[in-house]
């Protein structure tokens, strides 16, 4: 073999290695235009802020729910209770202010008519005995003085008699003074506001939808005490799926709010349309889920990407994608 034949040779192997160590950097380097960046979702976790045992979970992991449909319920054996009972304490409270607006009974009112016209009967024959007493005075020896006293006595009282049946007859009428009345309209809206919190109680223990999604997860399994407050159902709605993305510095002055973007993901074809709705007003290092040969910042400022609902579908939290910035509409 020639000398030319055997430095030929020699120098082969060495620039395929470059040849390969190139092409391999060439196709690692991700586009200027683009940057790296994953999905992300904003759970919704329903939960009750009563706790009970867990009698009927509505739906199962993976299923898709509309905003209203039951998700779970728990048991409501006392806020029953407490419902019932708020009932009868309200129409209860409700006779009794009817029972002050009335006044007295009907027959009560009947009895009180009755004795003032017997006290009317007794004034007039009282009247009449002063008159003939009051003649008998003026004829000598007829009459005594003692006994037109006696006459003008009874006659006061009876006319006192019959004043008082009056205000009777007219109070009973009337019913409970105003004072009364008052008090016994305010105990019915007392008694109304705590059925209602009744009401709300018993809704709490039986949680629907609040929007439609997509149910992540569920928590509890039915038959088992879910604490207060503690979540039992997942949802990931479709209008809280996202995009981070990691910009930096130089190219954020570019990036404004409302923006389109363009969101690529693996196995997808074509792009989802998305639109900036937050830059993050604070510098960070890039997070270790970014990874990125070409982009060699360290300080980087988050850009929030959200979608339509019907875009985001294909979507997953966690997904690694790549955004594109500065596209026309």
């Amino acid at each position: 073999m020639t000398q030319r034949g055997t430095l030929f040779s020699q120098l082969l192997p060495r620039t395929l290695a470059m040849l390969v160590v190139w092409t391999v950097t060439g196709c690692d380097k991700a586009p200027a235009d683009l940057v790296q960046g994953y999905v992300e979702g904003e759970y919704v976790y329903v939960a009750s802020p009563y706790g009970g045992a867990l009698i009927s979970l509505s739906v199962r992991r993976g299923m898709q729910v509309n905003a209203g449909d039951p998700l779970f319920t728990l048991e409501q054996a006392s806020e029953i209770a407490a419902k019932d009972e708020a009932e009868r304490k309200l129409s209860q409270a409700r006779a009794n202010l009817e029972d002050r607006r009335k006044g007295k009974r009907p027959s009560e009112i009947a009895s009180l008519r009755a004795q003032l016209k017997q006290a009317q009967a007794a004034l007039q024959l009282s009247l009449r005995e002063v008159a003939r007493q009051e003649g008998l005075a003026e004829v000598p020896g007829a009459a005594v003085e003692l006994e037109v006293d006696r006459a003008r006595s009874v006659r006061d009282q009876n006319q006192q008699r019959v004043s008082q049946l009056e205000a009777d007859l007219h109070t009973a009428i009337l019913g409970s003074r105003t004072d009364q009345v008052a008090a016994a309209e305010a105990e019915v809206r007392a008694k109304e506001a705590a059925l209602t919190k009744a009401e709300w109680d018993l809704a709490q223990k039986r949680q629907l939808a609040p929007k439609a999604g997509f149910v992540f997860d569920t928590l509890y399994r039915e038959g088992e005490w879910v604490p207060a407050g503690r979540p039992v159902v997942v949802l990931l709605p479709p209008d809280h799926i996202k995009v981070r993305a990691f910009v930096s510095q130089a190219k954020l002055g570019a990036i404004k709010l409302g923006d389109p973007v363009r969101v690529t993901v693996d196995g997808l074809q074509g792009s989802i349309p998305g639109t900036v709705r937050y830059i993050s007003p604070k510098a960070e290092y890039t997070p270790p889920v970014i990874y990125s040969q070409g982009n060699r910042e360290k300080l980087v400022f988050m850009v929030e990407v959200l979608f339509d609902p019907a875009a985001s579908a294909d979507l997953h939290p966690g997904q690694p994608v790549d955004v594109q910035f500065g596209v026309v509409p």
